[in-house]
């Protein structure tokens, strides 16, 4: 399996599973919490993905920083989009995928040779 597709569903996933811990932590909290939780534990999901990705050799070093930034920038346009529609549990899930799809774009940005 080529290594951009490895990326994005370690990054949806991982990214997801810590959004919903996040999330269920800062609910001791209060909503607010709850949000602050989601935000926090999807920022630590993309920490940790980072570092799979480095030591499994998914992404470049030189790439390291576009890919973070690609990733992050998803998961806040995720983030907006699904606080929005928190009526339907299947646009926050799919809005999940733009975090893959933002780290995806990062990693490939600067392919052209040093």
């Amino acid at each position: 399996m080529p290594n951009r597709i490895k990326l994005f569903f370690l990054m949806c996933g991982v990214n997801g599973a810590m959004t919903v811990i996040g999330s269920m932590l800062g609910n001791i909290f209060g909503k607010t919490g709850l949000f602050i939780g989601a935000i926090v534990g999807g920022i630590i999901g993309i920490l940790i993905v980072m570092i799979l990705a480095r030591r499994f050799n998914l992404i470049e070093a030189r790439n390291h920083v576009l890919t973070l930034i690609g990733a992050t920038a998803g998961y806040l346009i995720a983030a907006a989009i699904a606080v929005n529609n928190l009526h339907t549990p299947v646009i926050p899930i799919l809005c999940t995928s733009l975090v893959g799809v933002g780290a995806v774009i990062g990693s490939v940005i600067n392919r052209q040779p040093a």
